[in-house]
């Protein structure tokens, strides 16, 4: 069913970093081994007072909470080598290039307007080229008197695309970023980069869970085409481990007993995932390959690191807790919720569809031992 029309927008200004790359990953790793030179330990709580600020902004923070012997701009000066050799590993977000390229296929202007300096974005961009030639106007904040959250850099993204700022749609992840955008007049989606966060951007005109939930009918700008019978294709990954008991939430809606996958070893691919209900195809090391629905998320609620919790589309007579489970996901579903009935009915047709199907003899499942092996853990 297609969302009623917020308001009609004529083009798309986004931030960069936590909205279309991932960067708090890579900073807290930066800043993890930066502060053990002086006895201290990152634990990533404090990540929330730096997401959004300009550079010089965050080592003010770092400096005053870790009580470091040295001056915000001395800390700059020490960690920016550091970072600069991490922007290679630096991952677009889910969805940013399914965004990026399907605005500019369909003519809509679009801006970056970040609070990085000049020669940061264009390091991190280097990466990602296909997002800086989408760009017709790119604003740092070293071209602006004040960061936000001044809306001085959303006003003069606006000022180089030509548009009216009441024209312009803003997509952001943090609360500086947010306010600067408002306070330009501009209309705003925000994208929360860290979780459960969603309650203190009461101020957005929207809140989503990802890029991947963006709907751009919502705003007079042309659909995505890509959904094909309530499931969006994307581009598939892998994870596997050993299952262990689920939270029996799902177990209900579905009728059939949900289980978790343990990812000790595998946070750092599981961060990179939007929480959601997603589906796929798992093989189990004894039994065989089966359609799965799971769910990403802190689960159970308010937990520090994603898990998932999935449940295999079959009935079986008895209980495979410990066994090795390997996943190939293939398709995304919606936000993160309890999973339901109506999920398991959803994936059940939509992986017989030619597009996933196929995807039931991966070759990543060839490197896995089959039933014949009886690998039980």
């Amino acid at each position: 069913m297609m969302d009623s029309v917020k308001k009609q927008v004529c083009c798309v200004i986004f931030d960069l970093d936590g909205t279309l790359v991932n960067t708090d990953g890579l900073v807290s790793e930066v800043l993890k081994v930066y502060l053990v030179k002086h006895k201290k330990k990152w634990d990533g709580r404090e990540i929330h007072k730096i997401v959004g600020k300009t550079p010089l902004e965050a080592a003010a923070v770092i400096v005053e909470e870790y009580a470091l012997p040295l001056s915000k701009e001395d800390l700059l000066l020490e960690f920016s080598p550091m970072f600069s050799d991490q922007w290679c590993k630096l991952k677009a977000q889910p969805g940013a290039y399914r965004l990026i390229k399907h605005l500019r296929g369909h003519g809509v202007k679009m801006a970056l307007a970040s609070n990085s300096p000049r020669a940061n974005i264009e390091t991190k961009l280097s990466y990602h080229l296909t997002l800086k030639e989408s760009f017709a106007a790119i604003v740092a904040s070293d071209e602006v008197k004040e960061g936000k959250p001044s809306p001085e850099i959303y006003l003069e993204a606006a000022k180089r695309l030509n548009m009216d700022p009441s024209n312009c749609l803003v997509i952001e992840d943090s609360l500086p970023g947010i306010c600067a955008a408002k306070a330009a007049e501009m209309e705003v989606i925000a994208v929360p980069s860290l979780p459960n966060q969603s309650h203190l951007y009461t101020t957005a005109d929207e809140v989503i869970n990802s890029l991947l939930d963006i709907r751009p009918e919502t705003w007079g700008l042309p659909p995505f085409k890509d959904w094909i019978d309530g499931t969006l294709p994307i581009e598939p990954w892998h994870i596997g481990g050993p299952v262990i008991k689920g939270y029996d939430r799902g177990s209900k809606m579905l009728g059939i007993p949900t289980a978790s996958l343990s990812v000790e070893g595998s946070a750092a691919i599981l961060s990179e995932q939007p929480a959601g209900a997603y589906f796929g195809w798992t093989k189990l090391s004894t039994r065989g390959v089966y359609k799965m629905v799971m769910s990403i998320g802190w689960n159970p609620y308010n937990n520090t690191e994603k898990t998932i919790e999935l449940c295999l589309l079959h009935k079986f007579d008895e209980d495979f807790y410990g066994e090795e489970l390997h996943l190939v996901i293939v398709g995304y579903i919606r936000p993160e919720a309890n999973l339901k009935h109506e999920d398991g009915e959803l994936v059940e047709k939509a992986l017989e569809l030619p597009l996933y199907a196929k995807y039931k003899d991966e070759e990543y499942f060839n490197s896995i031992p089959g039933p014949d092996h009886h690998n039980h853990l």
